[in-house]
């Protein structure tokens, strides 16, 4: 059975990009700084609420709040989606995701009070609604992106990424070779050669142990007789039904037909 291609572990020192900046602690809260919002836009009586009970402007205000928070979650995760260049600048990201939802926004905001006992307004005033709802969208995304993003601080800062374990190879380097990029590892009898960037070296190993102890280097069995490190590569070609890989140091590497195959798929060749 061909074994696969070994990939290294990489350190979670940065959110990734492509990650899904919508988790469950950010919905949680999000939602209470909904509640908050909802609260105090009932307090003061927005969007033409002013004339009835406060008890029933909370009730009214809360749920569009929730509704809101909710829609601006969806809105947020499609903008990151579609500008993922912006993903170092969230606060960008969380004002554009602030202007699409406010058409939507807007209707909800309008539409609602015709179901309570007092009725809402005509639909020439809807316009008014805009503007105060895109002030409302803008708001409310650039607080949930602060909240979310102190949160987010605060967990790197208390729980620092793990140190991936060091290769275990490295060690088995001669002293010469200390320090230097393991290129390729090719088989020579019972021996090792190493090619490295400090040069080239023999050592006594099985190269199957060698792969083993290779774990955290990106790189890849490329032959019965060789293991090549992916960032050794400085050309790939193909010929005569077979493939060719050029290291660093100008060494050739064959790749056999039963690695072949993994490697188009990796993108190698």
């Amino acid at each position: 059975m061909t074994p696969p291609l070994r990939q290294p572990t990489a350190p979670a020192v940065h959110a990734s990009p492509a990650a899904d900046p919508i988790t469950w602690a950010a919905v949680r809260r999000t939602v209470v700084g909904a509640s908050i919002v909802g609260a105090f836009l009932g307090f003061i009586g927005a969007f033409g609420t002013l004339h009835i009970p406060i008890l029933l402007r909370m009730v009214y205000m809360l749920p569009i709040s929730w509704a809101g928070a909710l829609l601006g979650l969806l809105t947020f995760r499609l903008t990151c989606r579609l500008l993922p260049q912006f993903n170092d600048r969230r606060w960008l990201q969380g004002l554009i995701s602030g202007v699409i939802m406010t058409p939507p926004m807007t209707l909800v905001a309008w539409a609602t009070p015709h179901i309570t006992p007092h009725g809402g307004d005509p639909i020439s005033a809807l316009p008014g609604y805009s503007f105060v709802t895109l002030v409302s969208c803008l708001g409310f995304s650039s607080l949930a992106v602060g909240l979310n993003r102190h949160a987010h601080l605060l967990a790197t800062h208390a729980s620092p990424s793990p140190t991936p374990p060091p290769v275990r190879f490295l060690e088995r380097l001669p002293l010469k070779l200390r320090g230097a990029e393991v290129w390729a590892v090719e088989a020579e009898d019972h021996y090792l050669r190493l090619h490295t960037s400090k040069g080239q070296d023999l050592i006594l190993l099985r190269l199957a142990d060698a792969v083993a102890e290779l774990e955290g280097i990106e790189g890849a069995q490329v032959h019965r007789s060789w293991w090549v490190a992916r960032d050794a590569i400085a050309d790939a070609r193909r010929g005569d039904g077979r493939a060719v890989l050029t290291l660093k140091d100008g060494s050739e590497v064959p790749v056999s037909r039963t690695y072949a195959r993994l490697l188009r798929e990796q993108g190698w060749i």
